[in-house]
């Protein structure tokens, strides 16, 4: 996609020479109502002072703060990047601002350049949406397309490797294309907040060491480096003798917030119950999670809990670059189902 700018700076107003200039870089859909879907926002800041930040907009009778009037503010990234979820609009903005900044929402009309306002970029939303999606039990699935840096390398993702079938079952596959692997990931395009995730998994017990999967939370609009990120994650990180599964969350640098174990082959239905300050993974055998089945693994987490947001739940499929013995093959992993409940 082509980078799309809009500067407000007054009527034919001549333009400063250090006038900072923002881009945007993805554009969601024009959707008037879209208070339920969300979808990300991505630009670029050229000329920015450091401490400024980024405030989005989108437009739907009348100009809102994105992605939540409580988390008002996009971090600009070493590269001049910048990347957050947003409501779905008839129209999208970005601000730069100064330090201290408060941005009015709701508005009829969005702030102008001056006092703590650097620049202003506003841009229509498109006449469709800017990845493909996929329908599965009952949702729609944003379908990822672009690199991610996830196990050590800047994996590739394909459209191609995701797909569901005839039963209603969703496929994500690791693909060669050109000499490369590719890669799978989806996005629920709705948050849904506290409650019960659920995912039936066909069998994961063939993956090879340097394959993972992962069923998790990502919060675009956090602070934070690892964005709220909790998970459960079928992958022996490159050591073929290494159990195979893990709960996480995130930083999983701090030896408490990692539970590993050993997934059996099989049917297997993976779930959290996410509530404030705790969350509850739990894995059992076959396509029901009643309370009645004997857990394979069961781990509470009560430090480090992601509080609600604009979170989504997300499933991917993706090379770990640092496995000592490359990805031979490929990978396929099937969700049977997925579901959630409040």
């Amino acid at each position: 996609m082509g980078m799309v700018g809009v500067l407000l700076v007054g009527c034919r107003a001549p333009r400063p020479k250090n006038q900072p200039v923002i881009e945007f870089t993805r554009i969601p859909q024009a959707d008037i109502g879209g208070q339920d879907k969300f979808d990300i926002i991505e630009g670029r800041v050229r000329g920015q002072h450091p401490g400024q930040r980024i405030v989005l907009y989108a437009h739907s009778e009348g100009w809102w703060v994105q992605p939540l009037v409580d988390h008002p503010f996009t971090k600009i990234q070493p590269q001049s990047n910048w990347t957050n979820s947003t409501h779905l609009g008839t129209e999208y903005a970005a601000l730069l601002v100064d330090p201290g900044y408060v941005p009015p929402s709701p508005v009829n009309v969005l702030p102008p350049v001056g006092g703590a306002v650097a620049a202003v970029a506003v841009v229509k939303g498109q006449s469709s949406p800017p990845s493909p999606s996929v329908h599965f039990s009952g949702y729609d699935w944003r379908v990822r397309t672009a690199p991610s840096h996830r196990g050590g390398i800047n994996n590739p993702y394909a459209a191609a490797n995701v797909w569901t079938d005839q039963e209603g079952a969703m496929h994500l596959r690791i693909a060669k294309v050109s000499g490369q692997w590719t890669c799978a990931e989806v996005t629920l395009v709705r948050s849904l907040g506290y409650g019960t995730y659920s995912f039936v998994v066909r069998d994961t017990g063939r993956l090879e060491p340097a394959a993972a999967f992962c069923m998790f939370t990502y919060d675009y609009g956090r602070a934070e480096e690892y964005f709220g990120e909790m998970a459960v994650e079928i992958s022996r990180w490159g050591n073929p003798v290494s159990k195979n599964a893990q709960y996480v969350v995130q930083p999983f640098w701090v030896p408490a917030n990692v539970i590993r174990f050993a997934a059996p082959s099989g049917v297997l239905t993976h779930s959290f119950r996410w509530e404030p300050g705790r969350i509850v993974f739990r894995t059992v055998r076959g396509a029901k999670a009643d309370g009645a089945a004997t857990p394979v693994e069961e781990h509470v987490f009560v430090s480090g809990v992601a509080t609600h947001g604009v979170e989504s739940v997300r499933a991917n499929l993706y090379v770990f670059g640092r496995a000592k013995q490359p990805l031979e093959n490929g990978a396929e992993v099937v969700i049977e189902k997925f579901e959630y409940l409040p």
